[in-house]
């Protein structure tokens, strides 16, 4: 009895380990297979709309592909969000690495250094909050995305799941809520305004915005000119 105790004790962190493995590997298939049904359905639903969509807000959005999209869109996503979006391959370093100094020196303002990629990536399969947790998840999807997606379908997909307004979701949405048309047509100036509500869409509206979200708004709006100018979206072309 004993020598089979022993053996039962000395397998069980074998078992354990078996466990953890196969677990890992159902992970990997689950999440790649995931991915590559994004890279030609549009996700029907996040976890964010249903979190956000109690109180009667409902859900609001209407997907459109990035090539029926005005381009003053994406050229405001990229101005606004993630200038290096083109460059980099989901993780921008420099950026990362800026917002940590700020941060540690205690600027009023927590800055973040994530890219629209991994934005995509939280917005279409995780959750806000999280912790390292659900940033660890993120940077998985992130390279996922970035492998599988590509940069156009990563910037289609981020325009038709952002939030960009309480239960609106999408660039599209977006457009018709504020300017009372869809987003095949847009000025540099209404895609700036809603690129400056994506950080803050509950607190912030695209319609005659006042006080920061205006001066945000405007500085996004001359940048889209630097932003093609300087080549920075021609991996959308």
């Amino acid at each position: 009895m004993a020598k089979r105790s022993s053996a039962s004790k000395q397998s069980f962190p074998r078992r354990a380990l078996g466990w953890l493995g196969r677990a890992i590997l159902i992970f990997v298939a689950v999440s790649v297979l995931w991915v590559l049904l994004y890279r030609f359905v549009p996700p029907p639903v996040t976890v964010t709309m249903i979190a956000n969509a109690g109180g009667g807000r409902g859900i609001t959005k209407d997907w459109m592909s990035l090539s029926d999209m005005d381009r003053n869109m994406p050229l405001a996503a990229i101005a606004a969000e993630d200038g290096n979006f083109c460059k980099h391959n989901g993780f921008d370093f420099g950026a990362i690495q800026k917002a940590l100094v700020s941060n540690i020196e205690g600027e009023r303002k927590i800055r973040g250094g994530s890219t629209i990629s991994q934005q995509t990536a939280k917005n279409a399969f995780l959750f806000q909050g999280g912790g390292y947790a659900r940033k660890a998840l993120e940077a998985w999807f992130t390279v996922l995305i970035e492998l599988i997606w590509g940069k156009q379908r990563i910037m289609e997909v981020y325009l038709n799941i952002a939030e960009t307004g309480i239960g609106t979701y999408g660039a599209n949405a977006g457009a018709m809520r504020y300017f009372h048309h869809d987003a095949s047509r847009l000025s540099r100036s209404e895609a700036a305004r809603i690129a400056a509500v994506l950080p803050l869409p509950k607190k912030r509206g695209a319609i005659a915005p006042t006080g920061f979200t205006r001066r945000y708004g405007d500085r996004i709006a001359r940048r889209i000119g630097q932003v093609e100018r300087y080549g920075l979206a021609n991996c959308l072309r």
